[in-house]
């Protein structure tokens, strides 16, 4: 198929996410084609996706939530997805596809999905049947096959891990792969000058799938995307923001969604609270509710003001809230709460450090208590 989005991955989140955006940009005509997804594991679930994938050709994504302080209760036909490959069946087509059509590739490939597979070596560049294992080796070498037939041809890359600088973490892993193979250096300064690695940052909750494709959404969605020369995008959305100063984005998201259900993940845990306890009901109690509205008014608020960006900051909280508040979420803060120490290393620490960098230190109670606790 001449799709010009590859997307590796068929996880809730991508066909709820970028997916849906696609779709919805194409009834509008300002998305630049359809989507071709990539299954590249053995999951059954995912295998199961794919199938009805090819059958079908379209699934639901159901938006259930809470937006500007109305119930939203919609059901979204799909359609962007044109074909669906399996990796360790279709790799021949997926590679022609790749030097002929691809414009744009996208993935979210979990928390693994950067780490090299021992098994994956430079024999992969002449053996072209076989399926590279881990993710940076496949894309390495389906850029391999473009470059080798279409040299000036680059493409836009869009990881959405949730990691940071994601396209630039991304490119050095596939340019050090190709380094550690002593590949052409014509090569590797393709990868460098010819294709753009977009850092970006989603922001969605994807809370349950419709079996057997097909997914529920919140309202809220955001995909924000580092400018950069001679970037293509895939479609054109309400709600993708093309911006230079992602970082914000990352502070906002960190800092409010993340650090709040981080602290309520605390809470549960030091006062052993009802084990199937939600986020929702979390935030119905007063106590709960007191305490989180005061780490976000009094403690976060105060950081975000003193870097001059309290507008928006006071703006995302509010939607931020209503998320925590959807009667159609069933957020369990036992799944919230899992590696809690990974996760306050992550949340709660660096916005400590960068308090403290703007000469607010003293100014977070709660959250320094919180941190004393770990410690202790």
């Amino acid at each position: 198929m001449n799709e010009p989005i590859l997307q590796f991955g068929t996880s809730r989140f991508l066909l709820a996410h970028v997916a849906l955006f696609v779709s919805q940009a194409l009834e509008r005509g300002d998305a630049i084609g359809g989507i071709a997804v990539v299954q590249t594991t053995a999951n059954p679930s995912s295998r199961a996706r794919v199938s009805a994938l090819s059958r079908a050709g379209k699934y639901p994504v159901r938006i259930r939530g809470v937006e500007s302080g109305g119930v939203v209760d919609d059901l979204i036909e799909c359609h962007a997805v044109r074909s669906a490959w399996v990796a360790d069946h279709d790799w021949p087509a997926i590679r022609r596809a790749t030097i002929e059509h691809v414009r744009v590739i996208v993935s979210n490939t979990g928390d693994a999905g950067y780490c090299l597979d021992e098994r994956d070596s430079a024999a992969l560049l002449s053996d072209t049947d076989q399926v590279p294992r881990g993710y940076p080796a496949k894309l390495l070498t389906l850029l391999y096959a473009r470059w080798r037939e279409r040299p000036d041809a680059g493409i836009s890359i869009f990881p959405c891990e949730l990691v940071a600088s994601n396209g630039d973490t991304l490119r050095d892993v596939v340019v050090g792969l190709g380094l550690h193979w002593e590949m052409p250096e014509e090569f590797l300064d393709y990868l460098k000058r010819e294709c753009v690695w977009a850092n970006s940052l989603v922001d969605r909750i994807v809370s349950e799938p419709i079996d057997p494709v097909g997914a529920v959404a919140e309202p809220y969605a955001l995909w924000a995307i580092e400018r950069r020369t001679g970037l293509e995008l895939p479609c054109v959305h309400n709600d993708i923001v093309l911006t230079d100063d992602l970082r914000s984005y990352e502070w906002l998201k960190l800092f409010y969604l993340n650090l709040g259900h981080t602290w309520l993940a605390d809470q549960w845990l030091s006062e052993r609270r009802n084990p199937g306890e939600t986020v929702l009901e979390a935030m119905t109690d007063v106590r709960l509710r007191d305490g989180i509205e005061a780490v976000w008014q009094e403690e976060v608020l105060e950081v975000f003001a003193a870097m001059g960006l309290r507008g928006r900051a006071e703006k995302y909280v509010a939607s931020v809230r209503e998320r925590f508040l959807n009667p159609y979420l069933h957020h369990r803060i036992a799944d919230i709460a899992q590696h809690h120490v990974e996760k306050v290393q992550r949340r709660i620490v660096p916005f400590i450090r960068l308090a403290d960098s703007l000469d607010l230190n003293g100014m977070q109670p709660r959250l320094r208590s919180m941190l004393t606790r770990q410690a202790g």
